[in-house]
């Protein structure tokens, strides 16, 4: 079975070439089965591999398919089982890393702040050897409580 792209099924769509669409379902997932009407069958495949590009969700296949122009099809459920349905990264994997993300964003912005006030502190600063001394008091009298 050929591969075919959304991009490349836009373009038979507009030419005329694609005589079915079937919207399959495997397992947990949904794929988008092609008939050209040179009788040629191809599965669309994500942009960049030979990979099936697999719906989770047949509501998004149905969204693409009708953006590249195509209205009718056919729909087989027999081998799809919801119970299945694998987690894929998804938008919900772009969601957690778009949050890490934003949090890293937001400790650089604050350790920046604080990095900034240190330098604008006006009290005079003190030597390392001032400071260890200060902390092994501490310690000291915190150990002889």
């Amino acid at each position: 079975m050929q591969s075919m792209t959304v991009e490349q099924l836009r373009a038979a769509t507009q030419a005329g070439g694609v005589e079915s669409v079937t919207l399959k379902g495997q397992g947990g997932t949904f794929l988008v089965r092609i008939v050209t009407r040179s009788g040629s069958k191809a599965l669309l495949t994500k942009a960049r591999s030979h990979e099936p590009r697999r719906f989770g969700n047949p509501i998004t296949a149905l969204n693409v398919l009708r953006n590249v122009g195509i209205t009718a099809g056919q729909f087989d459920a027999r081998d799809w089982n919801p119970a299945e349905k694998t987690q894929t990264a998804g938008n919900r994997g772009r969601a957690e890393a778009m949050r890490k993300a934003h949090q890293a964003a937001a400790y650089t912005e604050w350790l920046a702040g604080e990095i900034q006030a240190a330098i604008d502190d006006p009290r005079p600063n003190l030597s390392h050897d001032d400071v260890m001394a200060e902390m092994e008091a501490d310690i000291a009298a915190l150990a002889g409580r």
